[in-house]
């Protein structure tokens, strides 16, 4: 497979302007939290057209762009996305995503980057936007677009919106990941966090340190691809330990896993103090659970794989035996995954919990994990939550619940929905599919704050989402935009 990088990688891809727009984006850190970068280039790029914008005290942009050759009538529409990214890298990769730019990568028929995530989400959608903002030929009713910040770590954004910031009645959200696919629903959830004391105690003299880490799982998006069978690292590290813990006397001095709590973590490791006569049981613990894995997780994370190194002693304390075995069972009994699958939607999860990350803080002698839940349903959001909670206080842990996001129910007679169904079908001759995303996406709260918007959510093929992974079909590209405006000028009949 031939591999081309940066501008080379775009040649030839349309809509063109698009994809230039979608590597000037790429160039740009954009991290959930330091959105100041890219919203600074979108105002400059509306100052350059002359067009009025605005911004709130969160840092939200809208743009107001006239309506274009032709619109009749008064509607005004508005385009939304969201300008911050996941950032997520190989492990022991030295990309810094405050100031790197992503290196944009072709294979074939995907776009992705080098050993980061792409930024597809929502870069795409941004790259859309700004395509239309720029065009003198599109024909388009009055647009609002709206660019929001820190989608992926609590929806800030969308939460922090004035009211009258946005005046359209009408929305069109470009953060889905299925061209074809018409999304008119979403899952609410939560996060549900547990806090444990930890006490510290010296390795037993002779005690020696070694460093098991498990990599190569795809992780990917922790509603999108949750019911995928992907491996957990948090959860299989702990699968192991507790194995281990049955034949070997095991004191943890560190451990830790995943980086996001809205992505199903990748990688986990974890210290551990032995004696040096268990080393030989060890290794071969490894070797057995590595066929395990194989076996278990084949094409689905084909390239996961566990290993040990020898690390230096050092003069931190250890866990204690007692939290050492805390932590194990804890960890290994969190829920993981699918709860039940839709009665109504094919393939759709109903509810997932996904345990997304842990760590030690060493100054403080916490142990931390963080979960998250989602579901349409918000009782089976709590009763999840309530199962995680519950097993943090039988170890002894505080717990805290907070970024909680609503569910956006569907409307089956929304009139963009009937709007989009009929355009895909004159531009496309089949139906699209009209379905419910596993996934906090922004339309559920800007339903809350805006109870009479009508609103439809749809985007290219993007897959595997907040990983390294991640890669975006470029012809499915084309077709999202041009099926883009194409509602556009159906709009201003």
């Amino acid at each position: 497979m031939v591999h081309t990088l940066g501008k080379d990688a775009i040649k030839g891809l349309q809509p063109e302007s698009l994809w230039r727009y979608f590597l000037d984006i790429s160039a740009i850190p954009r991290e959930s939290g330091h959105e100041g970068a890219i919203r600074g280039y979108i105002v400059s790029t509306a100052r350059k057209l002359g067009l009025a914008y605005k911004t709130d005290h969160a840092g939200n942009l809208l743009v107001v762009v006239p309506p274009n050759t032709g619109a009749q009538g008064n509607r005004s529409v508005a385009l939304q996305a969201h300008m911050d990214m996941v950032c997520e890298k190989e492990l022991g990769y030295s990309h810094d995503f405050t100031k790197d730019p992503l290196t944009v990568v072709r294979e074939g028929r995907w776009i992705k980057a080098h050993k980061t995530t792409l930024g597809a989400d929502n870069g795409i959608g941004l790259a859309a936007m700004l395509t239309i903002m720029s065009s003198k030929e599109l024909r388009h009713p009055g647009l609002e677009l709206l660019f929001t910040i820190d989608e992926e770590t609590g929806l800030t954004g969308a939460r922090s919106l004035e009211e009258g910031f946005l005046s359209a009645r009408t929305l069109i959200n470009l953060d889905s990941e299925e061209e074809g696919s018409i999304y008119i629903g979403c899952a609410g959830g939560c996060n549900t966090e547990i806090y444990l004391k930890i006490g510290r105690t010296r390795p037993p003299a002779g005690y020696v340190p070694v460093v098991i880490t498990l990599d190569g799982l795809k992780g990917g998006h922790s509603g999108i691809d949750i019911h995928r069978g992907r491996g957990n690292a948090i959860k299989l590290l702990a699968r192991f330990l507790f194995n281990a813990m049955e034949t070997t006397d095991i004191f943890l001095g560190d451990v830790w896993g995943g980086t996001k709590h809205n992505a199903i973590p990748r990688q986990a490791s974890m210290t551990i103090y032995i004696e040096p006569s268990a080393l030989t049981l060890l290794e071969a613990s490894i070797e057995q659970f590595n066929k395990i894995l194989k076996n278990e997780l084949k094409e689905r994370d084909e390239d996961v794989k566990v290993t040990m190194d020898h690390a230096r002693p050092d003069s931190v304390d250890v866990l204690t035996k007692t939290d050492t075995s805390i932590i194990c069972h804890m960890l290994y009994g969190l829920p993981h995954g699918v709860v039940s699958m839709s009665k109504y939607l094919e393939n759709t999860p109903e509810t997932s919990t996904n345990c997304a990350l842990c760590t030690i803080d060493r100054a403080q002698d916490i142990f931390t994990v963080l979960t998250s839940q989602r579901s349409i349903l918000p009782t089976a959001i709590k009763d999840i939550s309530d199962q995680v909670k519950s097993i943090g206080l039988i170890a002894g842990a505080d717990i805290k619940k907070d970024n909680e996001y609503p569910a956006w129910e569907p409307n089956m007679e929304s009139e963009i929905l009937a709007v989009s169904r009929k355009v895909y079908r004159e531009l496309f001759s089949r139906d699209p599919e009209v379905k419910v995303i596993h996934a906090g996406l922004e339309c559920a709260v800007l339903a809350e704050r805006y109870p009479s918007l009508d609103m439809v959510s749809f985007g290219p093929t993007i897959e595997n989402a907040h990983s390294p992974s991640e890669r975006v079909d470029i012809d499915s590209v084309e077709r999202f935009y041009r099926y883009l405006v194409g509602i556009l000028e159906y709009l201003t009949h």
